[in-house]
């Protein structure tokens, strides 16, 4: 049966490369949209927008920026349902940033469910 991914889409500043992406961001998200393996997704802002919210000792703090302090950040999220990992491996593959930053696919782990 149809498994759920979070796909991590990574951005890396650092990364230089000249190798045209397979599709372009537009293609990719309607080529997902139509095969219905895209269930939800979208592009996030950059870090310095984000909020680290942390709760110790009944204390709650909350700062700016991401939790790791690292060079690469998430750029955006997509949803996958796929039969199995070969084909969100496939559609990461496909996405632009599989060639200009990384992705990374990460099994949804439904609660209740041991393993």
């Amino acid at each position: 049966h149809a498994m759920k991914y979070l796909m991590l889409v990574v951005a890396d500043p650092d990364l230089t490369t000249e190798e045209e992406p397979v599709l372009q961001i537009e293609e990719w998200g309607k080529e997902t949209s139509e095969s219905g393996v895209n269930l939800d997704g979208d592009r996030l802002r950059p870090p310095s927008y984000a909020k680290t919210v942390r709760r110790r000792h009944g204390k709650v703090t909350v700062t700016d920026g991401p939790f790791a302090e690292t060079h690469e950040w998430i750029a955006g999220f997509d949803i996958l349902e796929c039969e199995t990992v070969e084909q969100a491996i496939e559609v990461a593959t496909r996405h632009p940033m599989a060639t200009h930053g990384t992705i990374e696919l990460r099994p949804v782990w439904p609660l209740g469910l041991d393993h």
